[in-house]
């Protein structure tokens, strides 16, 4: 008998470009999701950037989710990432992550980041699970509260990076897992 967590089956989705015709659907998605909203204005000037990119997932003619993200030199920056009240927890999130994973490579961008509020544990949780870390706070970030922001990143496997102030050290840490096995 399995005691871990139980991995629900992914809907099948088309993650795709998002359209103007579809910003009604994702404004729906984004008032649902956070106190603080995005309005359609934020979306069109952010868009209307070169570097910016706007996603939706669908599925069944319905849209989902859907994300905005920046493109970098070095990394992609994500904006806005939601998901439908009645899709989470089936694998929307994790496939729209898939994606942005997917663009990454060792020779170009390398790494995911984004802020999210002190208070989005649930997104907090969310990322951490897809391999984001939380690697620094920004005091008083927001213009709307006086909330702080928890920057996460996502960085490809076999990069070296330089060691974070932030990160823990402790005897424990100085040894991998291969050598930890034998006690």
């Amino acid at each position: 008998m399995s005691f871990g967590k139980t991995q629900q089956q992914d809907v099948k989705l088309q993650i795709r470009w998002l359209i103007r015709r579809d910003m009604v659907e994702v404004l729906k998605i984004e008032s649902a999701s956070f106190e603080y909203t995005w309005s359609e204005e934020d979306f069109l000037r952010c868009l209307r950037q070169r570097n910016c990119i706007g996603m939706v997932a669908e599925q069944d003619h319905e849209i989902v989710g859907f994300m905005i993200y920046e493109l970098h030199k070095s990394k992609l920056r994500i904006l806005n990432f939601a998901v439908a009240t009645e899709a989470r927890r089936r694998g929307v999130g994790r496939q729209m992550i898939c994606r942005l994973i997917d663009k990454l490579s060792q020779q170009r961008r390398k790494e995911i980041v984004l802020d999210i509020r002190e208070t989005n544990l649930p997104a907090q949780m969310f990322f951490r699970s897809e391999g984001f870390r939380a690697i620094q706070i920004l005091r008083d970030y927001y213009d709307d509260t006086d909330e702080d922001a928890y920057v996460m990143r996502y960085q490809l496997a076999g990069i070296d990076e330089p060691r974070s102030p932030y990160m823990i050290k402790n005897r424990i840490s100085e040894y991998d897992e291969s050598e930890l096995e034998d006690v």
